[in-house]
């Protein structure tokens, strides 16, 4: 259920730029609940600018008999800056003020692990169609606390980071660039990975070099580096354009391909570390994750993320780990309904500067 209690009701034109496709919801907010009345997707590339999509969306909506929205936010990968946002993975930008005037709304710009981490905190980690809690190995599992601070991992195509605080009575939600802190190194597997990316690089690698979808087909081409009788299925996913390689490198893993298998067991590993690293830097009350729904049971069989989690030179630092709970998000919607989140809390002052 989509609910934060203390949400005012508004109806709110929701907006998620990303690099293939650019989301637009209108969602009604009453009571506390959230729920879209009206949605359509564009295609980001295909646009000249933001304009003409929200311009067509919101005629389609009146035509429909849907109500006008009250307020306007959007998220979209890249720092915030004024209210503007240069974006990292599209041919056009945001322009927060170019945006209210054309519209006639109030704006606001949000980065898109900002809108994911809004978005986390009207799931109910009870929930299962929602979130998907991690257990430790040996199926214990830790209850969250309803406060203190959240902490949102995403690998997609890069690795994405945002935390929320909830200790003052009030909720603020921060983005981070924390998919670029170093690349977890922890045996000689992932040290020799680390120095072959810094020969790519020319620099020691953060980690979303090892952890997100160019990181899949990094640690591909790693080990294929290597492999003196490639398969088929390897073969094949060399072959192909970069951007195709993690979906490839994926389905050979399904299939049993043993380097592929290798490199996604590689990916988990070197993900729980990234997760382990933010549960001591930022002490949660819970983190959540993001990943393709089908990789879930990568992420489950045989403890394997939960078990890499748990490691750490010190007691005190593993004792950190073992009292953090660790979700999946499953509900891939959440960036438009953490948008709206975002502009009721922030149009009432109860949220910081948008960023």
């Amino acid at each position: 259920m989509h609910r934060q209690a203390d949400a005012r009701d508004a109806t709110v034109l929701a907006v998620d730029v990303g690099g293939t496709n650019t989301s637009c919801a209108v969602v009604d907010v009453r009571g506390g609940f959230f729920r879209k009345t009206f949605e359509r997707r564009y295609s980001t590339k295909a646009e000249p600018s933001l304009y003409e999509p929200l311009g067509r969306f919101m005629a389609e909506a009146g035509a429909a008999g849907v109500g006008r929205p009250e307020l306007l936010c959007v998220s979209g990968a890249g720092p915030v800056v004024g209210r503007r946002i240069a974006l990292t993975n599209a041919p056009w930008g945001i322009d927060g003020d170019g945006l209210a005037d054309r519209l006639g709304l109030p704006t606001y710009v949000i980065n898109d692990f900002s809108a994911i981490a809004w978005g986390v905190l009207l799931l109910d980690p009870a929930d299962p169609d929602e979130l998907v809690q991690l257990p430790a190995p040996g199926g214990a599992r830790v209850a969250p606390d309803p406060s203190g601070p959240v902490v949102v991992i995403g690998a997609g195509t890069g690795l994405g980071f945002g935390y929320a605080l909830r200790d003052d009575g009030s909720v603020r939600v921060y983005p981070s660039e924390g998919g670029h802190v170093c690349l977890p190194v922890y045996d000689d597997e992932s040290r020799a990975f680390s120095r072959w990316l810094e020969g790519r690089y020319g620099f020691a690698a953060g980690a979303e070099a090892g952890v997100s979808g160019q990181g899949i087909a990094a640690i591909f081409e790693y080990l294929a580096s290597s492999e003196p009788s490639p398969s088929e299925a390897v073969r094949e996913a060399l072959a192909a354009p970069a951007d195709d390689r993690p979906a490839l490198v994926s389905k050979a893993a399904d299939d049993g391909d043993r380097l592929c298998l290798r490199a996604m067991d590689m990916f988990v590993r070197l993900y729980a570390r990234v997760a382990a690293d933010a549960a001591s830097v930022f002490m949660p009350s819970y983190l959540a994750g993001g990943i393709a729904a089908k990789n879930l049971a990568r992420f489950t069989e045989g403890d394997r993320f939960m078990r890499g989690f748990g490691l750490g030179y010190r007691d005190h630092v593993r004792a950190i780990a073992a009292r953090t709970p660790v979700f999946v998000v499953k509900d891939y919607a959440i960036s438009i309904y953490g948008a709206a989140n975002a502009a009721v809390h922030l149009a009432d002052g109860a949220g910081r500067t948008p960023c």
